[in-house]
């Protein structure tokens, strides 16, 4: 891993206290001196926990929706960005050497973050409610970039140090992998311990939609399910449903569009802002979910006009669902409303040109009046409609059918389909897994979806529509092994040899 040296920590200092773009924070970071001394106050404390927050924008862009979703059973990107056909290695990570420096940068600040937060609690800097509440952001957003790290990359080194001195830091640099289970478990126990003890309201219900209790339960139960801990996971979904309530609230359109921020039933989305000629915190996930190509000069795309998309967007050549997903999970004919937001197979009844087998992304994800590829939209990462289907899973997997219904059709009726009726035990979990394509599609999680339920190269061969692949021949250039990222080779070399990447070099790759 790129771990950074003891000079840094203070760089760390000075970009938290630059104020992230989520929070109102009217910060005094004035006499900054060193790290030492910087926790003085509260405004310094949060300052910090708002640089924790920094590394996520660098890791959800374009290239991590492809990594995620266009290399998964439901979508696909015939991008010239090889991460969306897997043309990855040890030696050529592509996108994977950008998260793991800004997952282990996050990891980093957050170490840093808690141990001040907790030092100046011991000095009595903070009241109660201001410790809990910083702890908690905190150490969520660690749990939320470790949650990252698993299940990009599998097995990864794991540690809660601050480094303070040449001596932590030589100990780091070489760290080998940890089990992803035990690493998963650690951190479950570290949520367990703040997140009863940090105010139970909704991201939505606090400025600047800061993260919580509800985040972390959510990472709970995240975690818990990639061990198989069904039991933990249901607890912590348990708390989310007490904090966000009745599920018939919550408008589906409202609540999905990634251009609505920080809507109720939203437990964390990426933030973004932008205002012409002012203050830029944008990405471009956009570009490669809108109609492409735009005609020169024009609101003309794909031959339609779209005039909420203006005529200054940046459009790349586009993700698009897949015939598995258009025309067998969600066809336009069927009566689920989320097939008109998922996916455009036109606009304003006029039929885009290239639509005959496969739609483009729906308005769901479409950036209006954007200017060049400066995407303003927040993007959805955890919602309470992925809860409700966490919990039909973890039922289902306890065989308890009847609640895993009861969860599954809270979804399903939203979107104006008619209750599922259980059959048998096999069914049930294929339309909870297909429910999770229709539900969440496009909201980085179908690849860590499959690999989790131990599908993943199976699913894409089956139903990938990518034919350069070579898929189910001696020549694909899909490997089993694909299911997670590489470690970079660089970092292998940095840490002596500690870590590797085995399960590629069985590949030959």
């Amino acid at each position: 891993m790129t771990m950074m040296k003891i000079k840094h920590i203070f760089y760390a200092v000075v970009m938290a206290a630059i104020s992230f773009q989520a929070c109102t924070l009217d910060e005094d970071t004035s006499s900054l001196s060193t790290p030492k001394d910087f926790f003085r106050k509260f405004s310094e404390c949060q300052s910090v926990v708002n640089g924790c927050y920094i590394p996520i924008k660098s890791i959800y862009t374009y290239q991590y929706m492809l990594a995620t979703e266009c290399v998964s059973d439901i979508a696909y990107c015939p991008s010239g960005t090889l991460d969306a056909s897997v043309d990855i290695s040890p030696a050529v990570p592509r996108f994977g050497s950008t998260v793991w420096q800004q997952g282990y940068l996050g990891v980093q600040r957050c170490n840093f973050a808690v141990a001040g937060i907790e030092r100046a609690y011991q000095n009595e800097v903070l009241s109660d409610e201001q410790y809990h509440q910083l702890l908690c952001e905190a150490k969520t957003l660690r749990a939320f970039y470790y949650y990252t790290l698993t299940c990009f990359f599998g097995n990864v080194p794991f540690y809660f140090d601050d480094v303070t001195d040449n001596e932590v830091l030589n100990r780091i640099e070489v760290l080998p992998r940890m089990d992803a289970s035990e690493t998963r478990a650690k951190v479950i126990e570290d949520l367990q311990t703040i997140a009863p003890l940090a105010s139970q309201t909704r991201t939505s219900d606090n400025a600047g939609a800061r993260l919580g209790s509800a985040c972390a339960y959510m990472l709970i139960a995240k975690m818990a399910m990639w061990n198989k801990e069904w039991d933990t996971a249901l607890d912590a979904l348990e708390q989310i449903e007490k904090i966000y309530g009745d599920f018939e609230q919550y408008d589906y359109a409202e609540n999905v569009m990634f251009r609505n921020k920080n809507t109720p039933e939203s437990i964390m989305e990426v933030q973004h802002i932008y205002v012409l000629g002012g203050l830029t915190y944008t990405s471009n996930v956009a570009c490669i979910c809108s109609p492409y190509p735009r005609a020169a000069n024009s609101s003309i795309y794909d031959g339609v006009e779209i005039p909420e998309l203006g005529d200054q967007s940046t459009v790349w050549t586009a993700m698009r669902p897949n015939v598995y997903f258009c025309q067998g999970l969600q066809s336009k004919m069927g009566k689920d409303i989320r097939a008109h937001y998922n996916m455009a197979w036109s606009y304003d009844g006029k039929d885009f040109k290239s639509v005959n087998a496969r739609p483009w992304c729906g308005p769901k994800f479409w950036c209006l009046n954007m200017q060049t590829a400066a995407d303003g939209n927040n993007y959805k990462v955890f919602r309470y409609a992925d809860a409700m289907l966490m919990k039909a899973e973890c039922y289902c997997e306890k065989e308890l059918y009847d609640e895993a219904v009861e969860y599954l059709n809270k979804t399903r009726r939203r979107a104006q389909l008619p209750d599922y009726i259980f059959r048998s035990a096999v069914r049930l979990q294929e339309e909870i897994r297909n429910e999770r394509a229709r539900e969440l599609f496009g909201e980085f999680q179908r690849k860590y979806d499959l690999v989790r339920w131990g599908i993943w190269y199976d699913a894409v061969t089956s139903n990938s529509d990518y034919n350069y692949l070579q898929l189910n021949t001696a020549n694909s250039r899909i490997k089993p092994c694909h299911r997670y990222y590489p470690i970079p080779d660089m970092q292998v070399t940095y840490s002596k040899n500690n870590l590797d990447n085995k399960e590629y070099a069985a590949y030959g790759l």
